[in-house]
């Protein structure tokens, strides 16, 4: 028989050996996941889970960001560079030269030398200046012109375009109709048809400007050596000459002031003027405004241009109201271009006057009340549509625009 001979007492067995270092280790580590799970279990029921959830997800979060901003510290901006690195790039000889950054606007370009750089363009929008003019220009009226839009074409104040053409406009825009062939001065300032018996000083002293300055204009073409003495110049009647920068007033056609003592005053301006007027009602200071239609159609209140009126558009025989209570002194016809007319004063300073109009509902000396129909609105004498041209004139303040007053 074989003899198994007895295992040592102090032999390990055959087989993995559990050591109480492990068994401790594993035993906590055991506690540990069962106190996580307990943890878990309480908070799932609760019904916790989902806010639990997103606590942590913050949390975790929160700590890779953290980590991610000390490696960044760290590693990449601490603005250190490693010897070993710099040595690399470092070379046998003598230090390179270091030369002191110049400022770019000081350095010259050199022709034919390649630059690097963002390419200028040709602008070929650019805008030339306006040349000056010495010598009269025509212009044509076409539709829709004004004489602020004439004006502005040609660099002008729109009073030279009224000044350089007096016997085709008479001073008054409203003349502007297409077709007219319009003298264009080339400067700012009057046209001057000169007359015998005219003198140099008078003429310069009329337009606010001195005699020198007309002789001398290129424009005129004057010889100084032949004109002789300046009272009495050498200049044939009839010429034209540009009074550069020269202003006058301008000659108004609208109706002057007409009192209830005296409408016959206006008998120069046509049939429409009143012989004999009694004493009627007094305004009330207020004004309302004539016409149904709110808008400006034409030429406003431009005193530069002489229009001491508002044009108020509207359809043709709408009716037109007195702005204020009062009495005719004029009722029809004129003679200067305003077509049927009708004036009111008012007996207080006042008087308004109502132009174009297609028909007049009302005559000489009748007392009309605020709001009344005098007539309708229309496009008679020299008008380029239906509008009811407005003035308003003051004994304190003048002709006024009528739209400071009217309510």
């Amino acid at each position: 028989m074989i003899e198994i001979p007895p295992t040592p007492a102090n032999d390990q067995p055959d087989g993995p050996v559990l050591k109480e270092d492990s068994i401790s280790e594993n035993s906590t580590e055991n506690e540990t996941i069962s106190v996580w799970l307990l943890i878990w279990q309480k908070i799932e029921r609760r019904g916790w889970t989902d806010p639990a959830m997103r606590i942590g997800t913050g949390v975790a979060t929160i700590i890779l960001l953290l980590i991610a901003t000390w490696v960044m510290n760290s590693f990449f901006l601490s603005g250190t560079v490693n010897n070993l690195q710099k040595a690399d790039y470092q070379r046998e000889g003598p230090e390179p030269t270091v030369f002191p950054i110049a400022n770019p606007a000081s350095i010259a370009f050199i022709p034919n030398t390649p630059v690097e750089s963002i390419p200028r363009f040709i602008d070929s929008h650019t805008s030339l200046p306006i040349k000056p003019r010495s010598e009269i220009e025509r212009y044509t009226v076409e539709k829709g012109d004004t004489i602020f839009s004439i004006a502005s074409k040609f660099n002008l104040r729109p009073q030279t375009i009224l000044w350089g053409n007096y016997e085709i406009l008479a001073d008054n825009p409203a003349y502007l109709t297409p077709g007219q062939e319009l003298t264009i001065l080339p400067v700012d300032g009057v046209y001057h048809q000169w007359h015998a018996g005219e003198g140099l000083n008078g003429v310069a002293k009329f337009y606010g400007v001195s005699p020198d300055t007309i002789v001398d204009y290129p424009g005129n073409k004057l010889d100084r050596a032949s004109l002789g003495d300046f009272a009495n110049p050498n200049i044939e009647p009839g010429r034209m000459l540009i009074v550069p920068g020269g202003q006058r007033e301008f000659v108004v056609w609208s109706a002057p002031r007409i009192t209830r003592s005296d409408p016959a005053v206006a008998k120069i301006y046509g049939p429409g003027a009143c012989v004999g007027v009694v004493d009627g009602l007094i305004g009330s200071g207020i004004f309302l405004w004539p016409a149904p239609d709110r808008f400006i159609s034409g030429y406003d209140y431009s005193p530069e241009t002489g229009h001491y009126a508002i044009d108020i558009g509207g359809q043709l025989n709408n009716g037109v109201f007195a702005a204020d209570s009062g009495v005719i002194v004029y009722a029809g016809w004129n003679d200067f271009g305003y077509g049927n007319v009708v004036v009111i004063d008012h007996g207080n300073g006042w008087q308004t006057l109502y132009a174009h109009l297609s028909s007049i509902s009302v005559t000489c000396g009748q007392s009309v009340s605020q709001g009344q129909v005098i007539g309708l609105l229309g496009s008679t004498g020299r008008s380029s549509g239906p509008h009811l041209h407005f003035e308003m004139r003051s004994d304190l303040y003048g002709r006024v625009n009528p739209k400071d007053f009217l309510q």
